[in-house]
C-alpha cells in the first residue's frame, strides 16, 4: 500500500506540470479499459492526499506540491473524443505554454497488458483523446504515458473492446501498469522525460 504524501495548494504561479488522465465519465464506463488513464489520475488523488474537484475548465482537479514540484492533476469530464477541451482550458488557466509540460495518461491497442511506455510527440495511433487534444493544443509535442490494454481480436471492433471491461487476470496486469505509471511521473518530475523513457521504456 502506498503512503500518502504531505502536499499543500499552490497559487499564483504556473505549475511544472498538467498531469491528465484519459476517460469517459459517468457510471457506465468506469472500469472499462478506455477509462484507465483516469485511474491513474484517482490513484494520485490518493497518494497525494487531495480532492479533484468541478472547475470551469470542464475536468476534475486539483493543485499539489510534489517534491518541490507545482503539479496540476485532472481527469476531463468531457467525452473522450473531447479531452482537449479540458486540456486546453487547464492550460490557459495556469498559463502553460510549453506542450511538454502537459503529459497525458491513456489507453494504448498497440501494448501488450501490462506494459506502459513514455514518449514525447510523434503519431496519434488512431486515440481519439489524442487526436482531440493535438486539435485544442496545436502541437502533437505533448507527453504521454501509454498504458498497455492489449490488441483486439479478428472480427472485434477497436471502440467494441476499448469500451469493454477486462478479464479478472488483465485487471490484476492493469492494477501493476497504474502503478508503473504513478512511478514513471514521479520520476519524470524528478528526472525528466528522457531519463524517464530510459528507465521505464526498456
Amino acid at each position: 500500500m502506498r503512503r500518502k504524501r504531505r502536499t499543500k495548494r499552490f497559487s499564483g504561479v504556473t505549475p511544472d506540470y498538467l498531469i491528465v488522465g484519459l476517460g469517459n465519465p459517468g457510471e457506465k464506463y468506469q472500469g472499462t479499459r478506455h477509462n484507465v488513464g483516469a485511474e491513474v489520475i484517482h490513484l494520485l488523488e490518493e497518494q497525494y492526499d487531495v480532492r479533484l474537484r468541478k472547475s470551469k475548465a470542464s475536468a476534475l482537479c486539483a493543485e499539489v506540491k510534489s517534491e518541490n514540484r507545482n503539479v496540476v492533476i485532472a481527469v476531463p469530464q468531457t467525452y473522450m473524443n473531447e479531452s482537449g477541451l479540458a486540456a486546453r482550458k487547464l492550460m490557459d488557466r495556469y498559463n502553460i505554454s510549453e506542450p511538454a509540460q502537459l503529459i497525458v495518461i491513456h489507453d494504448e491497442l498497440d501494448l501488450p497488458v501490462g506494459k506502459i511506455k513514455i514518449k514525447v510527440g510523434g503519431g496519434l495511433a488512431g486515440h481519439n483523446g489524442l487526436r482531440s487534444i493535438e486539435s485544442h493544443v496545436h502541437s502533437r509535442e505533448f507527453a504521454r504515458i501509454r498504458i498497455g490494454v492489449g490488441a483486439i481480436h479478428e472480427g472485434q471492433r477497436g471502440r467494441d473492446y476499448v469500451l469493454s471491461r477486462p478479464s479478472k487476470a488483465d485487471r490484476q496486469a492493469l492494477e501493476h501498469s497504474k502503478s508503473k505509471a504513478v512511478d514513471a511521473l514521479d520520476f519524470i518530475q524528478t528526472h525528466g522525460h528522457q531519463a524517464a523513457m530510459n528507465k521505464f521504456n526498456a
